[in-house]
C-alpha cells in the first residue's frame, strides 16, 4: 500500500493477488515440505474454505489480468486481491 501512495502521483497503480490454497504442484511439494499428510491437508483446506475446493490456477490468473487491465480496473489502487475461495474468512 505504501508503493501504490508513492506512485500515485505519476499515473501507477499498485495492487496485490494474494492465493490460498491453488491446485498446483507448487502447493503440493510446499505441504510435503513442511512434514504434513498431502491429503490430509488438502482436505482441511477444502473444509475451511467457504466454497469448499482449492482454487484453479486460471482463477488467479483471471484476478491478475482484472487488476493489469486498465479499462477494468482504473480506479482500483493499494489493495490486496485475496484470492482463496473465502478461506480467510473461516
Amino acid at each position: 500500500r505504501s508503493l501504490a501512495v508513492d506512485f500515485a502521483e505519476f499515473g501507477i497503480r499498485v495492487n496485490a493477488v494474494c492465493p490460498g490454497s491453488i491446485h498446483t504442484s507448487a502447493t503440493y511439494k510446499h505441504i510435503e515440505h513442511m512434514g504434513t499428510d498431502l491429503e490430509k491437508t488438502l482436505d482441511e483446506f477444502r473444509r475451511s474454505s467457504l466454497l469448499k475446493r482449492q482454487g484453479k490456477p486460471e482463477e488467479v490468473a483471471k484476478a491478475v489480468l482484472f487488476l493489469a487491465s486498465y479499462d477494468d480496473s482504473s480506479f482500483i489502487t493499494g489493495e490486496n486481491l485475496i484470492v482463496d475461495g473465502g478461506l480467510t474468512y473461516t
